[in-house]
């Protein structure tokens, strides 16, 4: 399977403004061997290039710092050709030893808050010229290409990069449509549109500040009420947002609210060691009862919608498992007879716990809304806890909590990457799950399937065994949202599934 050849470009801007967008997200890092948050991603996204990247609108990657890419005779050696005249924007040359470079530095640092578990697959890379790089992977990976897609495939200049520590002056030097003129962790970032870029990317403005607002939503939307942002992203909350879409002070105010697709997801966990839900038929109870509808319209005002798989609609694989299962609507008289069916007679005690932040600033009020949910029929009596983030994790991690709150961004658009992150060794979860058939027979096969569509019969089943097990409880996928001036244009083509938000197409007329 081959991918190439990607169209050449320059990357001078078609537009005379520079787009000053406000989030309240942080961006933690500015050296792609350590960031792992969607602040970071965005930076390596518009400042680094990949071999391979995400076509906007698209789920499947193609050429970018590579004119060729693809593997040879199995899905364990992945070869790929650069571009003619790649630079970085120091104007230092790209070759092949700057990318073997660039993926051995990341696996050596294995830093914690780090993408080194997206290359645990590579053995070893050849560069037999400086335009040639050969991936040799230790198993069949057929998602190789999408991980390489990702912030994780980032390449960076090895004469700037130190090769087995980060880089902590807050600097980046890379060879995308952008080159990062400063940066401040606390007020902002500034992005220069990059002269010696080539690739795809074609930019249509004379470059971006990227203001924070550090999770103040009010300071956010009063920016961009006052005109000091353009545009509104990852921050405003979803009342300001449906109140924006459900009235008219967007057109009296001149601005617009631009809705995408993504493959955001939120899932309630369960501790499947506890003596409570460690019991099937309390899962099985809280599923029936769970009214996913009623949460969406209520805490999220329908800026989400019901989730009823493990794998988000949009993405390859994608099936209504716990919907077939349980129903779309809540079932006391279901819920009952699951207890009593395993001899459980009185009110099942739970606590639920959540984090304020982390996963968006309504999870608090969702969770005393599931607890309300549960509680109503007089089946359990739930109470809800919630923790700052890191004592949130500890707590997770020494089996404290029997049920809690995940949130799922993906690093690229492949249904492996909502499985092999939540049931593989060493997952994200932390629940004590355990299905040898999944991690021993479904996964493998679909790894080495180069053809990503015909793995929807074996994610079917995978989730389907997911439903019946309960390990988890898919609650809802979120869509993205942009706030801009409605002299704003192109933000339609940075919110999609692949998470990447594509500074280039952003323009702005007078």
């Amino acid at each position: 399977m081959a991918a190439g050849c990607g169209a050449e470009s320059g990357s001078s801007g078609t537009g005379d403004h520079t787009i000053v967008i406000g989030m309240s997200d942080d961006v933690l890092a500015t050296d792609p061997a350590s960031g792992y948050d969607p602040g970071s991603w965005m930076l390596f996204n518009n400042v680094f290039q990949s071999l391979m990247s995400f076509p906007k609108g698209g789920a499947t990657p193609t050429p970018e710092a590579a004119k060729t890419c693809g593997f040879q005779g199995g899905s364990t050696t992945y070869k790929c050709t650069l571009r003619d005249g790649l630079k970085f924007s120091n104007g230092d040359a790209l070759t092949s030893a700057d990318v073997k470079f660039s993926f051995d530095r990341a696996i050596r640092i294995d830093d914690a808050a780090g993408p080194s578990p997206l290359l645990s697959t590579i053995e070893n890379i050849d560069t037999p010229d400086a335009r040639t790089v050969v991936f040799h992977l230790k198993v069949s990976d057929a998602t190789f290409p999408s991980k390489i897609a990702s912030g994780a495939g980032s390449i960076v200049d090895h004469r700037v990069y130190p090769a087995d520590k980060l880089l902590t002056t807050g600097k980046a030097v890379g060879s995308g449509p952008y080159a990062l003129s400063s940066f401040d962790a606390k007020t902002q970032a500034v992005f220069a549109v990059n002269k010696a870029y080539r690739g795809t990317a074609q930019v249509k403005n004379a470059g971006v500040t990227l203001r924070f607002f550090k999770g103040d939503q009010k300071a956010l939307g009063s920016a961009l009420q006052k005109g000091s942002v353009d545009v509104a992203y990852r921050g405003l909350t979803a009342g300001a947002i449906a109140g924006l879409q459900n009235s008219d002070m967007a057109d009296d105010e001149g601005v617009n609210v631009v809705e995408g697709t993504s493959a955001e997801v939120q899932h309630l966990v369960f501790n499947m060691d506890d003596p409570v839900v460690g019991k099937l038929a309390v899962r099985q109870a809280i599923a029936y009862l769970v009214d996913r509808d009623a949460l969406v319209s209520k805490v999220y005002q329908s800026t989400a919608t019901p989730l009823y798989s493990i794998i988000p609609a949009g993405i390859t694989g994608h099936n209504t498992a716990f919907f077939d299962m349980y129903g779309g609507r809540p079932s006391l008289d279901k819920a009952r007879h699951a207890l009593r069916s395993a001899g459980i007679t009185g009110k099942v005690p739970l606590t639920l716990w959540s984090t304020p932040v982390r996963y968006g600033p309504a999870t608090d009020a969702e969770f005393n809304a599931i607890a309300q949910q549960l509680n109503a029929g007089g089946l359990f009596d739930a109470t809800v806890k919630s923790a700052p983030f890191d004592q949130y994790e500890k707590g997770i991690a020494a089996g404290k909590y029997p049920v809690y709150v995940k949130g799922w961004v993906p690093d690229y658009p492949d249904p492996d990457n909502f499985t092999q992150p939540f049931f593989g060794k060493g997952n994200v979860l932390g629940n004590g799950y355990r299905n040898n058939d999944i991690t021993g027979r479904i996964l493998p096969a679909t790894e080495a399937q180069t053809n990503r569509e015909l793995t929807d019969k074996d994610f079917g089943e995978l989730q389907d065994e997911v439903a019946q097990q309960l390990p988890i409880l898919p609650l809802w996928q979120g869509k993205q949202y942009a706030i801009a001036y409605q002299n704003v244009r192109g933000l339609e083509w940075t919110l999609d599934p692949s998470t990447v938000f594509r500074f280039w197409e952003i323009s702005k007329g007078a």
